[in-house]
């Protein structure tokens, strides 16, 4: 393993452009305005909004393979790290808490689980893997981790129902759920950040660890796309295959689930690597970049901004209602409207978070 300090922009920027889209598909003008894509499946199948969460978790990944592999090579104590890591994981666990509970903060409805809870929960457990066991030792966790759990969903009947069922609040994963997760679910008697979900979600950051251990490994750049790329593939096309059988579903984040996810993840990096950090094709990227730097901060921050520009009303009329009305009355399609208001949203955002990158201001939960 090579000591490699130039740092990779392409997965700088494929991290922030992940942050973008994760606000472009949470505030998109209007809820009943969306393109099909840009929804979550209600079920089984894959939009590029089901591919959003598990892209990030790949990239943090990488980033965790980058970023620790250095520390451990310049001698850091492992204590120190495990102290890092568990109060990092904490803060980032306590934000997603705090927009949880915002604006009523009414703790007798509270709901514990969410996206940035599922990312302090797996960033803690994939770092303490990450500095305990070698490239081959994630590999094998990753492929017993999704054998174990396709074989807990699809041979486990459902207690109180007698069989094996894998459809919304009846499968052992929601039962799980209602006998251990406190609190309120998110869809009722089921939740999609649930529990048992976070097995198969480390899993899509150990992928994204292996592709970090192999950037920093000493082979050619070409070599490395080819590697990138094939590993694609096989993940992308051993998922669809899997999924005849265990439906790709993010819902359940079901091991077809992780390894089509991974797979267009590791095509995605592949050729972001190839173009940026080989050919030196950098324009484009900044946005992506600036994103990536604060990458919670501003999802913290679309929160916030969104009590303002979704929650306000001026007129009786809240901004984004007023926005895709008025596109909507000139001829605009409705659906259009929408996703050209959830950029706009995505420009507000990006304000503060360039002025945060050009006075040099990083902000690590």
């Amino acid at each position: 393993m090579t000591n490699q300090t130039k740092r990779l922009i392409s997965l700088d920027a494929l991290r922030g452009f992940t942050i973008a889209a994760m606000i472009v598909v949470n505030y998109p003008g209007s809820e009943d305005s969306v393109y099909f894509t840009l929804r979550h499946t209600v079920w089984n199948g894959l939009s590029f909004t089901d591919q959003v969460a598990p892209y990030f978790l790949y990239f943090v990944g990488a980033s965790i393979a980058l970023a620790y592999s250095k520390r451990l090579e310049a001698g850091v104590p492992r204590s120190d790290m495990y102290k890092k890591i568990f109060f990092r994981s904490l803060k980032i666990y306590a934000v997603g808490m705090f927009l949880n509970l915002m604006p009523q903060f009414d703790f007798h409805n509270i709901r514990w689980t969410g996206t940035l809870q599922r990312i302090a929960i797996v960033f803690f457990i994939s770092a303490i893997i990450y500095l305990n066991t070698n490239w081959k030792q994630q590999a094998w966790i990753a492929a017993i981790l999704l054998v174990l759990y396709w074989l807990a969903l699809t041979c486990i009947p459902t207690p109180g129902v007698g069989k094996v069922m894998l459809e919304p609040g009846v499968n052992i994963v929601a039962w799980f759920d209602t006998k251990f997760l406190p609190g309120r679910m998110w869809r009722g008697t089921w939740d999609p950040e649930s529990i048992l979900t976070n097995i198969t979600a480390v899993v899509s950051c150990i992928t994204g660890m292996l592709a970090g251990r192999l950037m920093l490994s000493n082979k050619p750049p070409g070599e490395k796309v080819n590697y990138l790329m094939t590993a694609g593939v096989f993940l992308a096309i051993s998922g669809y295959f899997w999924g005849l059988v265990f439906p790709v579903n993010e819902n359940l984040w079901t091991s077809s689930f992780v390894l089509v996810t991974s797979g267009f993840a590791s095509l995605l990096f592949g050729v972001f690597y190839f173009l940026v950090d080989m050919k030196g094709r950098t324009w484009g990227t900044r946005p992506g970049i600036i994103f990536g730097a604060n990458a919670i901060t501003i999802y913290f921050l679309a929160d916030v901004w969104a009590l303002f520009f979704y929650v306000a009303k001026f007129g009786g009329t809240s901004l984004n209602e007023k926005f895709v009305n008025g596109l909507t009355n000139v001829g605009a399609d409705p659906r259009l409207a929408s996703l050209l208001y959830a950029l706009f949203f995505v420009g507000i955002n990006f304000i503060p978070g360039s002025l945060l990158y050009r006075k040099k201001i990083f902000i690590k939960p």
